[in-house]
């Protein structure tokens, strides 16, 4: 059986820690930021774990991760 591909898009976008969870980057700081407050810019700068409604989307994107 052929290895299977790995979506390189969602590499870039994804991790996995060692337990197996996914780290994902959070959205909405791109721009728009003057009407959000400094704590909620605070809070999206970290990282945050895929939900686990979306957990195997993901992995079906990350064959080997």
């Amino acid at each position: 059986m052929p290895k299977m591909k790995t979506n390189r898009a969602a590499a870039k976008r994804f991790k996995v820690t060692k337990s197996g969870k996914v780290k994902a980057k959070c959205s909405k700081m791109r721009h728009i930021l003057s009407t959000k407050s400094t704590k909620v810019k605070r809070g999206l700068r970290k990282s945050k774990l895929v939900s686990k409604a979306d957990l195997k989307q993901v992995r079906r994107l990350l064959p080997y991760a």
